[in-house]
């Protein structure tokens, strides 16, 4: 494999890298210390900054997404025949809903995809809110934290998504 064909390879698993060089706001020789990739930091920046040269300019508008919340979600238990309610949430058997207690949910609707739930529990993590559980489906990112987190939790996936996120292209 070519050095540029590594240094592409390591910089895509490494999302905000790809941003950053969309943006042009990296240091191309900081960028390439940071990357594994076996050859010189000067071959490494230069394969980086003609990959840069390659990706789809950077789009600053944020995507429209609209970021809402619900409280007295929490951990419910449904029987074979399921229960009389819309679950929330439900994961590996784990079962999130409206009957449950002591959680929110926040939900981000619109241009969002599954990126965008990524970049959440990212922010979420810095933020030290703890996540319960999340998802992705039709258009839809969902986040359950405890209740007391939950406006917290809906100012930091604003933020995140709002300020940050770019409509996907390439």
């Amino acid at each position: 494999m070519s050095l540029a064909s590594e240094t592409r390879r390591a910089a895509r698993n490494h999302p905000f890298l790809i941003t950053a060089l969309r943006a042009g706001v990296i240091n191309y020789t900081a960028g390439a210390r940071f990357l594994d990739v076996d050859g010189e930091n000067e071959a490494v920046a230069t394969a980086l900054r003609r990959y840069a040269e390659e990706l789809p300019e950077y789009d600053a508008k944020s995507p429209e997404i609209r970021v809402t919340m619900e409280s007295g979600i929490g951990p419910v238990q449904v029987d074979g025949e399921g229960a009389d309610f819309e679950n929330v949430l439900s994961v590996d058997g784990s079962v999130f809903g409206p009957d449950g207690d002591g959680h929110t949910a926040v939900f981000a609707s619109g241009a969002v995809d599954p990126s965008h739930l990524g970049e959440a529990l990212q922010a979420l993590e810095f933020e030290d809110i703890e996540v319960g559980g999340a998802g992705f489906s039709d258009g839809a990112v969902i986040v359950v934290v405890e209740r007391l987190a939950g406006a917290n939790a809906v100012r930091t996936i604003e933020r995140v998504l709002k300020e940050t996120s770019t409509p996907r292209s390439g």
